[in-house]
This record gives structure tokens, sequence and C-alpha cells, in this order.
């Protein structure tokens, strides 16, 4: 089978990374509540930051967030590298941008992930995903934000949410653990 997967907040734990650098570089003792209580993707409102600085805060830290220390969620590279073991087709989607495509595949190798560099899409918006994956035919495509999954729903590829505190309103499948996976799959 073929399986698609964004990386951040599907994968890996980005959005609750960056939440501890913005909380270090801003000097703010926020709790991972008030993280968790968002309900939206973008993190910078509990700092008081307004749209406009907060994407200025994203943009600047790009790197930091990208490339130190964000954890994958549990299990994930498990999952990920017996699905692989299996000898079904791993496919990467990431609206990252394209300057930070290359770099993001060799961390993702470095973390443990098996990734055939063929197989690794980067450098494109969210709304340009959809064609992505619509052009290779995925079995199954894993995701967390509701505008990529919501635009699929009528395409035969089976959608699976990773459960995100600003996603619970989307109705399908959902990964609360990577260890409920292979439950929501056929295999």
């Amino acid at each position: 089978m073929r399986f698609g997967f964004d990386i951040d907040d599907t994968l890996i734990n980005l959005r609750e990374h960056a939440f501890q650098i913005y909380k270090k570089k801003l000097n703010k003792d926020l709790s991972l509540d008030v993280f968790h209580a968002l309900n939206r993707v973008e993190i910078h409102e509990p700092f008081g930051l307004t749209d406009e600085q907060g994407k200025d805060m994203w943009k600047s830290s790009l790197k930091e967030i990208y490339f130190t220390n964000c954890p994958a969620f549990p299990r994930a590279i498990e999952i990920i590298t017996e699905l692989d073991r299996l000898g079904h087709e791993i496919y990467y989607i990431t609206a990252r941008p394209k300057e930070h495509g290359e770099r993001t595949k060799r961390w993702m190798k470095e973390q443990g992930f098996p990734v055939i560099d063929d197989r690794f899409f980067y450098g494109m918006q969210d709304n340009e995903k959809i064609h992505i994956i619509k052009d290779l035919k995925l079995d199954y495509y894993v995701d967390d934000k509701p505008a990529v999954l919501n635009t699929l729903t009528e395409d035969p590829v089976k959608l699976i949410v990773k459960d995100q505190s600003y996603n619970q309103d989307l109705e399908m499948d959902r990964i609360v653990s990577w260890n409920d996976f292979f439950e929501l799959v056929n295999i």
C-alpha cells in the first residue's frame, strides 16, 4: 500500500516544541495547558503577539524550530519503520519552505524515519499539497490540518487526522496516539 504523511504536528511535535522556544525567547512562563487549549494552528496569541508579530517570530525562529531537538510523537518512528519493513511505500508531503527541504529530509533520516529521496515532497503551500497527494494515488494519508484534509474528502484516499486541539471538529478516523495507527488501517 501507499501511505502519505505530513511531518509537522503529524509525525513530530513541532508546535509544542516551538511553544517551548517562544517561552524561552520571550521569557514567559506559560503552562502547557495554555498550549493545549489553542484552537488554531498558530501559537503566538498566549504570548501577547499580534498575528503579524507572530508571523515574524515564526519566520525568524524557523531554523531553531525545525532543526533542533523537536521530538517525534511517541511510536511514530517505530510505526513508519514497521510499514517500511512490511514493504509499504512511504511518502512524506510537507509544506515546509523549499529552502529547508533538503535539510529537513536529512534531519528526518537522522531521527530514524525511513526516507527514500524521491518519496519526499516539500516546498509547497498547504493547498498545493492536495495535487501531490492526488497524483501519488495514496491509499492512506495522515495530516493534522483541517484545510488540507477537508479538500480531500471526496477522493478515494482514506484520510486519518492526527489529533490536535485545533482539529477537533473533523469527523474522520483519528490518531490520538500513534499506538492507534494499525487499528485504523487494513494491513
